[in-house]
């Protein structure tokens, strides 16, 4: 398996499609790169080499026991940035794979960044507070965790609902979408589950996002149910400067695996990719 070794011993696993300028897509919690494999072989058709790895503990990484934080995500992102020599990199990130990719530009700049596509990311703070009204409720959070430890294949079953808007009535969301999140969350470690849930919660990346010197793509749902739009994409792109943002009317937050949204994305993320 193609894998790439961290400087503390943890076996990144990666997928490595087609030729040309890179693009590095950063997966979602609880997901792993099969998350991409739909835009994995649109960039690769298109001419571009397209590569997503598993972060630590999900999919087919090493399951270890600690290093759930966003400064050794982002290092281990540089690993894999630096070990595979990718240059010019166009870095896409869905979720919690956004605080991945902002801390990775906070602690290590853009010499090897041609631009940026945000994803649903939880940028720049998802936590509630006196400062982030809009943003969610520790409870939320609390709920999560005692979830994940009570009976974890169930609660992701239930959590796939929301995750994708499958609740809405009119919505496009198949049975095999929830199925494979199911099937991906079961591969992530329940250590990792419940220590990601304390760092995407309250990792605060404003100032991450002030060292963007890209240019940068927001997209978000407007019915994201699991990130809200107005604590996070919306005060993204304001932060960030020049970045464009896209909302998707309807859209859940699993836009990159819905029928329709994933189509419209896939369009959305070509066209910036050819500029």
């Amino acid at each position: 398996m193609p894998i790439v070794t961290t400087r503390d011993g943890v076996e990144i696993f990666y997928k490595d499609w087609g030729e040309g300028r890179p693009v590095v897509f950063i997966h979602g919690w609880p997901l792993n790169g099969d998350a991409w494999q739909d835009q994995l072989k649109a960039v690769a058709d298109a001419g571009f080499r397209g590569i997503a790895h598993d972060r630590r503990g999900h999919g087919r990484s090493t399951p270890v026991w600690d290093g759930y934080d966003f400064d050794t995500f982002a290092d281990d992102l540089d690993d894999l940035l630096t070990r595979l020599d990718l240059r010019d990199v166009t870095l896409v990130a869905h979720s919690m794979g956004g605080g991945e990719l902002a801390r990775y530009i906070g602690r290590h700049g853009t010499d090897r960044v041609r631009s940026v596509v945000l994803l649903s990311a939880i940028t720049p703070l998802m936590l509630q507070g006196p400062d982030n009204p809009e943003g969610v409720p520790q409870s939320v959070f609390d709920d999560i965790k005692k979830g994940i430890l009570a009976e974890r294949s169930q609660f992701w079953k239930d959590t796939a609902v929301g995750f994708f808007s499958a609740n809405r009535e009119g919505n496009k969301v198949t049975q095999g979408n929830k199925d494979a999140f199911w099937y991906m969350a079961m591969e992530e470690t329940i250590q990792g589950g419940v220590a990601c849930v304390d760092a995407f919660a309250a990792t605060d990346f404003h100032e991450d996002l002030r060292r963007f010197d890209v240019p940068t793509l927001v997209v978000h749902g407007d019915d994201d149910q699991i990130v809200p739009v107005d604590a996070t994409g919306r005060k993204t792109a304001k932060l960030v400067p020049g970045a464009e943002l896209k909302v998707y009317e309807g859209g859940s937050h699993g836009i990159a695996l819905v029928p329709g949204d994933k189509e419209r994305f896939g369009k959305d993320l070509l066209e910036f990719l050819k500029r």
